[in-house]
């Protein structure tokens, strides 16, 4: 399956160098950060990645039903902080990555929020990450850009109008035919802390007019987020806290591996034992 993922990235980075030099300024332009970089960063910072901690998700019925049902186009996971979210959908979209990996139709596109990062804290920086992983993968859609960064050239991306000219060729995009099926993904929409009002809407108003594309979403359950995603019909929203009891098996998973992984504790299973006691009763039902 790796094998199968290196072969179409090394496709894609080959028809990249294809394109013209002002469309490769442009996508150099675009990039303001790589969100696959950001994904393999946050997942080493958090510890790594444990399929069994987040293995769970892919067998619920509400992301199953996201995944079959062509009118479910917007799963919401939301939960509250520590629930192990990033790491939930950084596993869902490795899975997605395995799946996309062998077709030449569908793509993967995402975005993982942090407010510790003003690269990564405001919608114009969501779009520009979506939009560039989007490209890298179907470089032809750079015809929507193109017109636009030709008049305005790298401020199309910064200036002050950057997020409502971003929209427009975003909608664009999705609307174009060689956009057979997409996957999109926005991780911690809570830590998007300039324009979220407007990604909201820019996002419930696709999922609802776009038929061949599907968003998975994830935050804390805010009213302001609630409030815009509940005018999506085409949604589901799926809480931790309702499944505390499979997110709470999650975390035991992750404690078990932890602390068998201690070269101290190696060699004495009780001592292992009586520690992932106490690390599940002071965990309280989180990963912090």
């Amino acid at each position: 399956m790796e094998l199968l993922r290196d072969v179409r990235q090394a496709l894609q980075e080959q028809l990249l160098t294809q394109l013209e030099e002002k469309d490769q300024q442009c996508l150099q332009d675009l990039c303001l950060s790589d969100p696959r970089r950001d994904k393999e960063r946050i997942s080493a910072t958090k510890g790594g990645l444990l399929k069994d901690s987040y293995k769970w998700i892919l067998k619920h019925p509400d992301f199953q039903q996201w995944q079959s049902n062509k009118q479910t186009r917007l799963l919401w996971i939301k939960g509250s902080a520590g629930k192990g979210k990033t790491m939930l959908l950084i596993g869902i979209i490795n899975e997605l990555e395995k799946l996309t990996s062998r077709s030449d139709s569908t793509f993967l596109s995402f975005f993982l929020c942090q407010s510790t990062n003003n690269e990564l804290d405001n919608a114009t920086a969501v779009l520009r990450g979506l939009i560039y992983m989007l490209l890298i993968q179907q470089s032809c859609l750079i015809s929507h850009v193109r017109e636009e960064y030709k008049r305005a050239s790298k401020r199309l991306f910064e200036d002050g109008n950057a997020f409502y000219s971003l929209s427009g060729i975003f909608k664009q995009m999705l609307h174009d035919p060689r956009l057979t099926e997409a996957y999109l993904i926005v991780d911690a929409l809570n830590e998007c802390d300039h324009g979220l009002e407007q990604l909201l809407s820019l996002i419930t108003k696709t999922a609802s007019s776009s038929t061949q594309v599907k968003w998975i979403l994830s935050s804390q359950e805010r009213p302001d987020i609630k409030q815009q995603l509940a005018t999506n019909k085409a949604g589901l929203g799926l809480s931790l806290e309702v499944n505390a009891e499979l997110v709470s098996q999650a975390i035991g998973t992750y404690i078990n591996y932890k602390v068998s992984q201690l070269t101290q504790l190696r060699d004495d299973n009780a001592l292992q034992d009586q520690v992932c006691h106490q690390l599940r009763e002071k965990a309280d039902g989180t990963f912090l």
